[in-house]
């Protein structure tokens, strides 16, 4: 038990002492200061007439440590809870992630060097929308578990000018082979590279990976992304390519301000997704749906706050194995403080 205490202790001084060092001048004298952010979210599913009650909370931390350094980490704890013997009380158990943990070295405006567990740049969902607060509907796209991941290694990652109306952004790692159950990763290589038009406001991307164990499979992604001047719509879609199967969503999400400025149309977004999955013989991961499968969704999002939102969607899921119906509805909530007072 002394131990334990010692221990403790011990973790306590270091994480004190990396704030107190964070919250140093910089060079340029700007205070700068840890930020705790992240979301929480109640979102119950109704899928084949079986209710879970989903419940997530997941922090997020960043620690500048000067211009240059950062040091930022997300954990996920998420109770996924069902009726026992299918009409007793709700019960289940909470996951526990750890999503990425990562130094980051900001060696100049187009490159930034990352060493530790990071999310596997493959596509964007995973990357860029798997928050609750930040997707538009609740429910994973089926292609989620072809790019869904964390990576334990290095990474390159960074962005430049090309042209005139021309950006690009690139990213690339190598992530060794991990069996602890809280930091799994596989071995392997890859990158990603987007395309940037500012004046359009839209980005296409290519991603490639290399599995470095077991049959060294390549996997290919694409995404698309739009978000036009003349009206408030996003329209996002995704493809990919692996071992397991082929997938893609398309994904519009409107702000009904487009239609009225009425408050109630100024605070609403509708929002439409459309997926197939074609699984492959002998696909080995078994998350991804066990024969080919289409599904269309319809959602509406409702914004208190910029934070603060109610959700619900209906999707139809159409496959060979069976049809069901998917219903969602909850909230979901952003929180995002400092950890002391920065600038002057």
């Amino acid at each position: 038990m002394c131990k334990i205490f010692r221990r403790a202790g011990w973790v306590a001084i270091l994480c004190l002492s990396v704030l107190a060092f964070a919250q140093a001048p910089d060079v340029k004298g700007t205070l700068t200061v840890p930020v705790v952010s992240g979301g929480v979210a109640f979102v119950p599913f109704v899928q084949g007439g079986q209710t879970t009650l989903v419940s997530i909370i997941s922090p997020v931390v960043l620690v500048p440590l000067g211009n240059n350094w950062l040091i930022e980490s997300r954990g996920a704890f998420e109770g996924d809870f069902t009726r026992l013997n299918g009409t007793g009380p709700f019960g289940g158990k909470i996951h526990k992630e750890l999503e990425y943990l990562q130094v980051d070295y900001i060696a100049n405006p187009q490159l930034t060097l990352t060493a530790g567990r990071f999310l596997t740049p493959f596509g964007i969902y995973n990357e860029r929308l798997y928050p609750a607060w930040i997707r538009d509907l609740q429910a994973d796209p089926l292609i989620l578990p072809l790019e869904e991941g964390s990576s334990n290694g290095v990474m390159l990652r960074g962005g430049f000018s090309a042209a005139h109306n021309l950006n690009l952004n690139y990213a690339a790692y190598f992530s060794a082979l991990s069996t602890n159950e809280t930091l799994d990763s596989d071995r392997q290589v890859g990158g990603r590279l987007g395309a940037f038009l500012p004046n359009q406001r839209l980005e296409i991307g290519f991603s490639f990976q290399h599995l470095l164990q077991e049959d060294h499979a390549n996997r290919f992604g694409a995404h698309f992304e739009w978000q036009p001047r003349s009206i408030p719509l996003d329209i996002r879609s995704e493809y990919a390519d692996t071992e397991s199967g082929r997938s893609y969503w398309i994904e519009p999400a409107l702000r009904l301000s487009a239609v009225s400025h009425a408050t109630v149309f100024k605070h609403t977004q509708l929002v439409g997704r459309l997926q197939q999955f074609f699984t492959k013989a002998g696909a080995t991961n078994g998350d991804v749906p066990g024969a080919n499968t289409k599904e269309p969704e319809i959602g509406l999002n409702y914004y208190f706050l910029d934070g603060l939102r109610a959700t619900g969607s209906y999707g139809r899921q159409l496959s060979s194995e069976g049809n069901a119906n998917i219903w969602t509805a909850g909230m979901t909530y952003r929180f995002a403080f400092p950890l002391g007072r920065g600038g002057y």
